[in-house]
């Protein structure tokens, strides 16, 4: 089970009252269509995916810098190495990029081995690329092994955005320390939900598939509505590609909007910001438990 520490005081720094980490997949045209082959049968899938870094990502790294937030990009390295200038602007920007799989692969179905090929390759890349070796992992298929805290621990990963076990940062077991820290975020607002079309399979299944924009804007600012009156951690799952669109870029200006509404009490950061703290505050409580 998830192990929360004893938490002294406020869960955030200087008193603030809830955290928000801004957290995008930039898959480009990784994922299913690549692992199975079928992205070289159909160009139409590879231009669909490119559009995130290509096109989206520079107006969505515009808007954040208009409104001075800083994000975490997760990132697979497929992408890095193909579009490696689009990558070195987030990196520029003062964001955070995390490990999110080579060509965003299924890791449960892969080996020990097989992951540990995947994430020593990825950080090749981020070395060689964009200078930069980082700290946080969301699984690109949303599931792990039994094996993978561990192996992550193993190439310097202090937290992970995969699970959804909380509505504040977590650990996961760990006989040695406080473990791998959790930053969940939670599918029912990621942007596919509502935003995103595809032929083939119908997703979601029956449904007209494209939400109204405006309420999906009052949905997102809703939750983080609710995170911010009990003082918790929001956390996103956004794709460029799909929330990026000249149109519903007005979205995320309407949400950016709100949180910028709450002026210091709330704190913006990037995710490895915020495990770095809830860390020192688990080392901080441990530190004030009465000795047997």
């Amino acid at each position: 089970m998830p192990q929360s520490p004893l938490i002294i005081g406020s869960l955030w720094p200087a008193g603030r009252q809830s955290a928000v980490g801004l957290a995008f997949d930039v898959d480009g045209p990784t994922g299913d269509a690549m692992l199975d082959g079928s992205l070289l049968c159909n160009p139409r899938y590879f231009t669909q995916g490119a559009y995130g870094p290509w096109r989206a990502l520079p107006r969505l790294l515009d808007l954040l810098a208009a409104y001075d937030l800083r994000a975490t990009f997760f990132i697979p390295t497929w992408v890095v190495e193909h579009w490696t200038d689009r990558c070195e602007r987030i990196v520029a920007g003062g964001h955070e990029v995390g490990y999110h799989g080579h060509r965003h692969e299924v890791f449960i179905d892969l080996t020990a081995e097989q992951q540990r090929d995947v994430m020593a390759r990825s950080r090749r890349i981020f070395r060689d690329r964009l200078g930069v070796t980082p700290i946080g992992f969301r699984t690109p298929s949303g599931d792990w092994s039994h094996e993978t805290v561990a192996l992550l621990q193993d190439f310097g990963v202090i937290y992970s955005s995969s699970m959804r076990g909380d509505d504040r940062p977590y650990f996961h077991p760990s006989d040695e320390g406080p473990g791998l820290v959790e930053v969940p975020a939670r599918w029912d607002i990621d942007d596919y939900t509502a935003l995103a079309y595809t032929e083939r399979p119908d997703f979601p299944v029956g449904l007209d598939r494209i939400a109204d924009y405006r309420v999906v804007e009052r949905n997102w600012c809703a939750e983080f509505e609710g995170y911010h009156r009990e003082g918790l951690c929001w956390t996103t799952i956004l794709h460029p590609k799909v929330c990026a669109k000249p149109g519903r870029l007005s979205i995320l200006e309407g949400l950016f909007k709100v949180i910028a509404s709450k002026g210091d009490s709330v704190w913006t950061a990037r995710l490895g910001d915020i495990a770095h703290w809830w860390i020192e505050r688990w080392s901080e409580a441990d530190n004030r438990k009465p000795t047997p």
